[in-house]
């Protein structure tokens, strides 16, 4: 190096050395500026200064001599560090001033910030939002967005006030990984949104709602999930930054909804959860509540400023209300076993899993009792068939008359439905129908096949079940199955009788993509008892009441069992075969390895309910 030329058009700022001076690898020589922007020459070897060639304020141009120097050695020495690394400071540095605002500054945003909530949090036996997020994101996944937020409260307190008692403006969002180490990191990426309760009652302000919509596009654009821990006292009246009168213009809700059916999305409630936070979680595919949770439309405030009278927190939408009612889909003992639930229900919808175990299939030969009127289990059959530890039950607390879970099969995802001869001896009420209409949907969404396991005499009849509407719920599967694009397989254990058993099977027996039957099967086009009693009425009229009516009905009871029996129906090819039940697994397996799922359509139809 003999001379420093300027690399641009610039005027000279600053001269750092003198002629004479000896300078090291690295050094700053000179500060020039072009277009209001300074720029820095440093030497690339050692040097002793000989002639500045302009002045401070002169106009150079590129490529003009700036200064000449001789060399001090011959060749660089191999110590010499290059000046990309000098420019760099160590590690054990001192923060600049600008990076350690920043830290500062987000420091107060975390838990450790505010000790005396945190412990008030944690004497109510439950969580901060942050741990929650972080219990359920994998180690060192999370990116926050809109950690610096505080509430739009500007023209009433102070910044720093607002920064010590806002963080976030009570709701931590962003995006992380939820089951990686299982399905990779593509398929783990969710997004992760969180009401603070801690901090103005989880309530929902102008800011973290910004925070919400800009979470929630994300969301569609890229069809993430979205886990939302719901807690909160709905929305914000101090709120006070924007010139607004109502704030129903607010999109959060109808940008939330608008993700249905497109992702998973999971909402979770704990402690309570009113209002607009309650509006959201309703919007969930599945909703998530510890036992102390209360979820409602309207808390304390509200209904007593409706005129409804004074009402305590603790009475409003109790968990043990909502599970049965069907608001609470998953019902769990605290925070931490409900982040468990959700990472399990988002893992079926995240891909397939390898190395499931097998149940011990023989014991399905068992299920079935062989005396026909003998209720039993049939959560057992559903465990029975699918993968280990892979059942996950869904709404266990409404709708009892048919069970629906998640599974693996062969570590396939897979939604199962099953009637419940414990309840009603397996008729389909309402209630019933419901769910399972409304989990078809959810299987139909996102593209998971489906199992239906039919122990049913039909659809629940008489005056009592008409005045709830049966004829409207029942239809619903009927609509939802016509618009169905997963596989869907029907296996029938015991009773296949009539329209329930057509509701339980995609809308007819060959609407599947199979229908077996186990031996155990009878079929008929309504409960065979009513059907001799209907059909054969003459017959048992023309007989004295007694032993020897009962006698004729037994007799013409028989018949009617033999004439439905699985084999007969198998013969006349309404059912496409009948198996031995610990071949069912595998017919399953075969099934889903040659069944497709069709690419979504527009669904357009019409609820009946």
């Amino acid at each position: 190096m003999n001379a420093l030329r300027s690399p641009l058009a610039a005027q000279i700022v600053e001269w750092k050395v003198a002629p004479g001076d000896e300078v090291g690898v690295g050094d700053l020589l000179i500060v020039l500026e072009s277009m209001k922007m300074e720029h820095e020459l440093r030497t690339d070897a050692r040097v002793r200064v000989l002639a500045l060639q302009y002045s401070v304020g002169e106009s150079v141009q590129a490529g003009d001599v700036l200064m000449t120097c001789e060399p001090l050695e011959s060749a660089r020495r191999e110590a010499d560090v290059a000046p990309e690394a000098n420019a760099c400071e160590s590690s054990d540095a001192p923060l600049r001033a600008d990076l350690q605002r920043l830290m500062d500054r987000h420091a107060k945003t975390l838990d450790a910030a505010r000790p005396d909530a945190v412990a008030r949090r944690h004497a109510q036996g439950q969580r901060t939002a942050r741990e929650n997020v972080g219990d359920l994101c994998d180690a060192g996944s999370f990116i926050e967005y809109g950690a610096l937020a505080v509430a739009a409260q500007r023209s009433r307190r102070s910044e720093q006030d607002l920064i010590d008692h806002t963080p976030a403006d009570g709701m931590v969002t962003g995006i992380g990984s939820i089951n990686g180490t299982l399905h990779g990191p593509e398929s783990s990426r969710a997004v992760v949104m969180a009401y603070d309760a801690t901090v103005l009652a989880g309530t929902q302000g102008m800011r973290n709602h910004q925070k919400t919509d800009r979470l929630l596009g994300i969301a569609l654009d890229q069809q993430l999930p979205v886990v939302l821990f719901a807690e909160g006292g709905g929305g914000r009246p101090g709120d006070t930054d924007m010139p607004i009168v109502a704030g129903l213009h607010v999109g959060t809700f109808a940008s939330f909804a608008r993700l249905s059916g497109q992702v998973p999305v999971v909402g979770i409630a704990s402690g309570r959860c009113f209002a607009g936070n309650a509006a959201l979680l309703g919007c969930c595919d599945v909703v998530i509540a510890t036992r102390n949770s209360h979820i409602g439309m309207g808390g304390p405030a509200m209904i007593e400023g409706g005129g409804l009278g004074v009402v305590r927190s603790e009475h409003i939408g109790p968990s043990p209300v909502q599970h049965a009612n069907g608001v609470i889909d998953v019902l769990v003992e605290d925070e931490p076993q409900a982040v468990v639930a959700a990472r399990r229900y988002l893992s079926f919808f995240q891909g397939r899993l390898a190395g499931g175990v097998a149940p011990e299939v023989q014991a399905l030969r068992h299920v079935v009792p062989e005396n026909r009127l003998r209720v039993y289990d049939t959560v057992l059959a559903m465990a029975g068939l699918v993968d280990v530890g892979s059942l996950f039950p869904l709404r266990t607390g409404f709708g009892v008359g048919i069970h629906t879970a998640l599974a693996r099969i062969d570590g396939r995802a897979v939604g199962l439905i099953a009637n419940n001869p414990m309840h009603l001896g397996g008729a389909i009420d309402p209630d019933a129908a419901d769910k399972a209409a409304r989990f078809m949907q959810l299987c139909n969404a996102h593209g998971l096949p489906m199992v239906s396991l039919v122990d049913t005499p039909g659809f629940m009849v008489g005056p009592d079940i008409e005045a709830q509407a049966q004829v409207r719920h029942v239809s619903r599967l009927f609509v939802g199955a016509a618009r169905l694009r997963v596989p869907f397989f029907s296996v029938v254990m015991r009773k296949g009788y009539g329209l329930g058993a057509m509701g339980m099977t995609a809308g007819g027996f060959h609407a599947p993509a199979f229908t077996v039957a186990w031996p155990s099967a009878e079929f008929g086009a309504m409960g065979l008892e009513g059907a001799v009693r209907l059909g054969y009425r003459k017959e048992l009229e023309s007989v004295p009441e007694g032993p020897q009516r009962e006698a004729l009905f037994d007799r013409l009871l028989a018949q009617q069992v033999a004439n439905g029996a699985a084999i007969q129906m198998a013969t006349t090819l309404e059912i496409d075969a009948v198996i031995d039940p610990a071949q069912t697994r595998d017919w399953l397996i075969k099934g889903l390895a040659g069944a497709k799922v069709r690419e979504p359509g527009v669904a357009r139809f019409i609820d009946t309910w």
